[in-house]
């Protein structure tokens, strides 16, 4: 028995656009905030012998009015501290002072120009947009032979609009967590970014791709039954591998420590907006196309 899920195609749109316009704003009002990657700074990872907690180390440093410093544990005895671009006579001192606390071991000592920051900041939006037009080419090619209903370039824009769709309320809810949870925009979560464009293209192309074999083999149904029948199909096997995903992140954010922490939170927001949006937004835009296209 086939769920009638286009039915509901308007309570999609709704919560598609709640969640849209909120990331938006989030973006907007909020900003994202970078950290030292991109804005330049300082990097200093440690090991005490017995780490104290980040509360105290903050403390130790407030003599030297270092501004804003974010103190993260890595392992069970080390420390990352992320700071504003400090000289060696500063980055000296400050190691002195930590070693009063428990004595430690300097493991690495990073500066970070704005300069460098800046322009790492612009590879990064070209690698995004090269990524998503790839991304759009692969689609185009894979469908190149499919003509009914949908061709292959409205099934790629499709694709590109919702993989824009997931990217903006992941990167709305990191704006959120920078304002009020002092989260720290940087590389590695660049990184789950794209990573969750190639999962979730993934989840996409396997929704697509039940669409082209019905449409090729089951030419009696009319469109909104041909993306239902598809839909129907797809829904548990897609839901069931990102359960089994998220488990393991799950796994990774209460377990894997405070360094990954928000990676794996960021990947989590990643999985389960892309997943929504492959089951609940590519059919019903599909749809919408048709219809809109053969109103003109």
């Amino acid at each position: 028995m086939n769920i009638p899920f286009l039915k509901y195609s308007k309570i999609y749109y709704l919560l598609s656009g709640f969640l849209f316009f909120s990331a938006v704003l989030s973006i907007v009002f909020y900003g994202l905030s970078f950290g030292p990657d991109f804005l330049g700074g300082s990097i200093l990872e440690v090991e005490f012998e017995k780490r104290p907690e980040n509360s105290v180390i903050l403390n130790q440093l407030e003599e030297f009015n270092l501004g804003e410093v974010i103190v993260q544990p890595a392992g069970q005895t080390g420390a990352i501290l992320r700071l504003k671009d400090v000289e060696e006579d500063m980055h000296q001192k400050i190691i002195l002072k930590l070693n009063e606390l428990s004595k430690l071991k300097e493991l690495r000592f990073e500066a970070i120009g704005p300069a460098i920051g800046q322009e790492l900041r612009q590879k990064i939006l070209i690698l995004v947009v090269v990524s998503m037009l790839a991304l759009l080419i692969y689609i185009a090619i894979s469908f190149r032979k499919v003509a009914f209903p949908f061709s292959s370039w409205q099934y790629g824009l499709v694709s590109i609009f919702t993989l824009f769709f997931d990217v903006l309320i992941t990167v709305g809810l990191l704006a959120y967590l920078g304002r009020f949870f002092n989260f720290q925009f940087n590389i590695p979560i660049v990184t789950a970014l794209l990573t969750i464009l190639g999962y979730t293209i993934n989840d996409k192309v396997i929704v697509l791709d039940r669409i082209r074999e019905n449409a090729l083999t089951q030419r009696h149904l009319n469109s909104r039954e041909l993306l239902e029948k598809s839909l129907n199909q797809v829904i548990f096997r897609s839901i069931s591998t990102g359960s089994c995903t998220l488990l393991v992140l799950m796994a990774l954010f209460f377990f894997g420590g405070e360094t990954l922490k928000y990676f794996s939170l960021t990947l989590i927001a990643g999985i389960v907006v892309g997943t929504y949006s492959s089951l609940f937004l590519v059919s019903p835009l599909l749809l919408a196309w048709l219809k809109l296209r053969k109103r003109d």
